[in-house]
């Protein structure tokens, strides 16, 4: 009499038990792969494994890095919502106290011989072709001007289509239940984004003819507002020559070419000084943190006394990693985000008097979701302008930020500034009131 041979157990099976291990609990996520099998918790996103390439990777290059690129590459997918299964993920390992998988050298000869009994072991992987790939010293002119091509050069159709009539690629400032809007739908992307231009010039103080420097100007979004809603006298300083092309195109559209002047240059060749205002809007972050004391050096040497000095930053939690292996690969190479209150320091520290810090965090949420709503609503489009490996990497991007600020583990702050008068005169007013009332942005 012959007895049924136990079903051998499928790849989600296997490669479930070593996740399991290293998370040190159950799978939060459904695992699928390549051969059908499939195991987890019914109900829950399903992570698809597609090939043995994507185990073939995170056995090269284990962690964060290697997950992203299995999926930049199609190797590995999330069926159904991608921010569901992020934050499932990013849910267990707060309650089970796990930063990062454990690898322990027990781990990793598991791994391997899971690795080989499911066919998986090879060469290592070609680096996908949207991954970053510097040269020379960190933060050099060289690099750094690599660092900022890599991302913001992608393409001006590309960012055309993903952000509003604006072309702000920061954070926007939601205040529509302040302007009087009644529906939520009513107040938009560009509606946010213009409140935000209006706020930094009112915190700026920007009157006619003042002299303002905007220092990482992206497509001029301030650059421009600054120059035709407050007549301000502008240059503008960006390394990416695309951007500087835009800009520029619209400074001959608009007819302000006596107001602004475009500045395809490294921030720390810029000479001259005594600007009546100075602003720098998410470009602090790819300074670097042993240059960053120069950078708020030259942010107090370029502003006169009295006048004033925006930093609209981004900043980690004190526990937090800040942007990751993903974001430093394919997004922003060499970045370096800390704490709020050590860029406060090191501004103090260069001669500036911190005035106002105005926490942004939830505003970004609602900015980014608005970015990933348009990636996915033209889709197609986007896959057509940039290939969809690096339509994924955006999606991923977009996705895993949101979640990033909604957690807080990422934050976003306006933090104000003034070069004081040597005798210690601010030029500030004793209210901030001003700055607030009728912030319409229509």
């Amino acid at each position: 009499m012959s007895t049924a041979r136990p079903a051998r157990p499928g790849a989600a099976h296997r490669l479930a038990a070593l996740a399991e291990d290293a998370l040190g609990g159950r799978l939060p996520v459904r695992l699928r792969t390549w051969d059908g099998s499939e195991t987890g918790p019914a109900g829950a996103p399903v992570v698809v494994v597609r090939s043995r390439r994507a185990l073939r990777r995170l056995l090269w290059q284990p962690g964060e890095l290697g997950l992203a690129q299995a999926y930049v590459t199609g190797e590995l997918d999330v069926e159904g919502d991608l921010a569901q299964g992020l934050r499932a993920l990013w849910r267990a390992a707060r309650e089970r106290g796990v930063d990062a998988p454990r690898f322990t050298p027990a781990d990793r000869v598991r791994a391997a011989g899971t690795a080989v009994r499911l066919g998986a072991v090879g060469p290592r992987p070609a680096t996908p072709a949207s991954q970053a790939r510097l040269r020379g010293g960190l933060h050099n002119k060289a690099r750094d001007r690599a660092a900022i091509s890599h991302h913001y050069d992608l393409s001006n159709d590309f960012y055309r289509l993903l952000l509003d009539e604006t072309m702000a690629y920061s954070c926007g400032y939601w205040n529509g239940d302040d302007a009087g809007f009644t529906d939520a739908d009513e107040f938009t992307d560009a509606d946010a984004q213009r409140a935000k231009l209006e706020l930094i010039c009112r915190k700026l103080d920007l009157v006619p003819g003042a002299r303002l420097l905007d220092i990482g100007c992206g497509w001029g979004s301030l650059t421009l507002y600054a120059a035709e809603q407050h007549k301000a006298r502008v240059t503008a300083v960006t390394l990416a020559r695309e951007q500087a092309a835009y800009i520029r195109e619209q400074v001959r559209e608009r007819g302000l070419e006596h107001q602004v002047d475009v500045v395809c240059q490294d921030y720390r060749d810029i000479t001259g000084g005594a600007y009546d205002a100075v602003a720098t809007v998410e470009m602090g972050e790819h300074v670097g943190d042993a240059e960053y004391p120069a950078f708020a050096a030259a942010l107090h040497r370029m502003v006169r006394p009295r006048g004033r000095v925006l930093v609209q930053q981004m900043s980690r939690g004190g526990n937090a990693p800040g942007g990751g292996e993903f974001i430093e690969a394919y997004i922003a190479p060499d970045m370096h985000m800390r704490p709020m209150g050590q860029t406060v320091g090191l501004l103090e520290a260069a001669g500036l008097e911190v005035r106002s810090v105005e926490s942004m965090r939830e505003h970004y949420v609602r900015t980014i979701e608005g970015w990933h709503r348009t990636l996915e609503e033209h889709w197609d489009a986007f896959v057509r302008l940039v290939g969809e490996e690096t339509a994924r990497v955006w999606r991923l991007y977009l996705v895993g930020g949101a979640l990033a600020f909604e957690e807080g583990r990422m934050g976003v702050d306006q933090i104000l500034s003034i070069r004081p008068a040597p005798g210690g005169d601010s030029g500030m007013p004793l209210s901030q009131r001003s700055w607030y009332t009728a912030l319409d942005a229509r």
